[in-house]
């Protein structure tokens, strides 16, 4: 004998039916027929949980924003560090939308974009509240002296969420041929890195300057000014530790007792 089912489990196994078709049929030709059918219900049933069809992207919005906040709430929770806190947010992002596929293609359908007014404002308030998460996490750590502190939080934020949504985009195209969170973590240590990086202090006009009469060269792995160096193919001289090229000579006086 099968245990009827509440209201609520029926509400919520209608969303992840919406979820799941959304990902094979594609957000703009879900219907609540071939979501009846998903569930076993008829298309009467469905609405006596949703009234309309878009009370039931309402109900994927909340539910998406719901997973989401749990992702933020665990990422966060046991990291004290402003340098941990940051970078897990993202991860937390990143393994929703592997462990969700939809979510990617709902984000760019017509559905949202031009057709549901309501479920737009839903998910660009959803990306707001991760943007607020982010810029709060990154001035935290500009606080603590870990963070650069010529960017914008905001900026920085929105430098973390473009990344999110980039790789997202080329996971769902290439038919989730790599393992998201693994290149989310790759693509994240340069940002971080660049996140830490000192802020270089604007060249002088004098230096601009003497940039613009005399161009910087390596040729012989020490800047001198082109024009002055001859030489072809590059070694290491051990008398300098310097690079320098095997034919030729320097003829720049500052590096010519290293090179032969």
């Amino acid at each position: 004998m099968s245990v009827r089912k509440t209201a609520e489990e029926r509400k919520d196994e209608i969303l992840e039916a919406a979820l799941h078709l959304s990902d094979e049929v594609g957000p703009d030709r879900l219907s609540t027929e071939a979501i009846a059918q998903r569930v076993g219900l008829t298309q009467p049933g469905i609405f006596r949980h949703f009234p309309t069809k878009q009370s039931i992207w309402l109900g994927v919005a909340e539910k998406i924003s719901m997973a989401m906040q749990a992702g933020w709430r665990r990422a966060l929770g046991t990291r004290e560090d402003a340098e941990d806190r940051l970078p897990s947010l993202v991860l937390a992002q990143l393994k929703l939308i592997q462990s969700v596929p939809g979510i990617p293609a709902i984000l760019f359908s017509r559905e949202l974009h031009a057709e549901n007014d309501l479920l737009r404002k839903a998910v660009l308030g959803l990306m707001n509240n991760f943007r607020k998460a982010l810029s709060a996490e990154f001035k935290r750590g500009q606080a603590d002296g870990k963070f650069r502190g010529d960017l914008d939080p905001d900026d920085a934020a929105l430098i973390l969420i473009g990344l999110v949504q980039g790789l997202a985009v080329r996971w769902s195209l290439s038919g989730r041929t790599f393992a998201l969170v693994d290149e989310g973590s790759r693509f994240l240590d340069m940002h971080m890195r660049f996140f830490r990086e000192p802020a270089q202090a604007p060249a002088t006009s004098e230096k601009r300057n003497e940039q613009a009469e005399f161009p910087t060269a390596y040729w012989c792995g020490a800047p001198h000014r082109s024009g002055n160096c001859r030489l072809s193919s590059v070694s290491i001289s051990p008398a300098c530790g310097a690079r320098r090229r095997e034919r030729g000579k320097c003829r720049d006086p500052r590096f010519r007792s290293g090179h032969r």
